[in-house]
């Protein structure tokens, strides 16, 4: 787990009358990714895992830690559930596009950009763990753990621990934008 610094070499960027602040570099993000593959490469040696990407977020992260893992074989597919409108959670979690592998017997990576309050992880964990895999870890590019209900979740792999803030940048959105920047950017106090 990585604390986060600031920097002041990149601009702040504008969304819906909103200032986002420079917060985690898109370097910074390669290189904690190779941390995090080494450490699965090593854990997952000799097996197969099944990286599960919870769509829309989380497809940069999946796919970046998916390629660093290349010393083991593996496989990734996707699904997709929503629960957040605008910069807030919704509360409740809608299961979009569903899940078509069999999981039972297989070991699962479930990858996901943030947890944040994490609700739609328990309910994705329940929905997984009926379909009887023999293992189910958890992969998250960002954590807030001062926005954590539900105390007995526990990632095994976190990218960055970060404050109870709104970021978007490198997958993650304000409805719809800003998944493309290959940074991330926290929200400011000031307005544009």
């Amino acid at each position: 787990m990585r604390k986060i610094f600031l920097f002041g070499t990149m601009k702040h960027k504008c969304y819906q009358g909103m200032t986002f602040r420079p917060y985690i570099t898109g370097s910074q993000i390669t290189e904690r990714i190779k941390e995090l593959a080494a450490r699965i490469t090593s854990e997952y040696a000799g097996r197969t895992p099944l990286f599960l990407c919870v769509l829309n977020g989380a497809a940069p992260f999946a796919v970046d830690l998916f390629r660093a893992c290349e010393d083991i074989d593996a496989e990734l597919t996707f699904v997709r559930l929503k629960s957040y409108e605008g910069t807030g959670s919704t509360g409740v979690v809608k299961q979009v596009m569903g899940l078509s592998e069999n999981l039972e017997g297989r070991d699962v990576i479930l990858v996901e950009d943030i947890i944040d309050t994490g609700n739609t992880m328990v309910r994705l964990l329940a929905d997984l763990n009926a379909l009887k895999p023999a293992s189910i870890r958890i992969a998250t590019l960002l954590f807030k753990p001062a926005a954590l209900v539900h105390p007995e979740l526990k990632p095994d792999y976190v990218g960055f621990e970060i404050p109870k803030k709104f970021i978007i940048g490198y997958g993650l959105d304000i409805d719809g934008l800003a998944r493309n920047l290959n940074d991330i950017y926290i929200l400011d106090e000031e307005s544009c």
